[in-house]
């Protein structure tokens, strides 16, 4: 069992950043492709950006490409989303997941990678609210 706590959510203005973190127990997180997901009120949870276990790969949707960065460190058991130029429709709870998928990286995880469904574990969720 993999036990994940996302935080680092807020009330920011926009233009502004935000760094939210998923901290792991129970199992090392280096064996595990790592994803963020947001969901809007009265919409579906989408994908917002993975990352491969080795780190060698990120991916992106294309509304956060150029804006959002995510990375992780396996030695403390965390991966990152660091959110600059935000903006209202950021608006949404994230929520962090991880995937057991050790040795895929590059363009055949892509895929994978962007659904929710693939994914064994969820962190709680935390709230960014970006005003106008």
């Amino acid at each position: 069992q993999v036990q994940l706590v996302a935080s680092g959510g807020g009330l920011v203005q926009a233009g502004g950043s935000l760094r939210l973190s998923c901290a792991a127990s129970g199992r090392p997180l280096s064996n595990y492709a790592m994803g963020w997901f947001r969901q809007a009120p009265g919409k579906e949870r989408e994908f917002v950006a993975a990352i491969s276990w080795s780190a060698g790969s990120t991916y992106y949707a294309d509304s956060v490409k150029g804006r959002f960065t995510i990375s992780r460190d396996n030695a403390k058991n965390t991966v990152y989303l660091q959110m600059n130029s935000l903006k209202p429709q950021d608006t949404a709870v994230y929520y962090c997941a991880a995937d057991f998928r050790p040795f895929c990286s590059g363009d055949g995880c892509d895929d994978v990678l962007r659904r929710g469904d693939k994914y064994d574990y969820w962190g709680q969720g935390t709230q960014v609210t970006v005003s106008s």
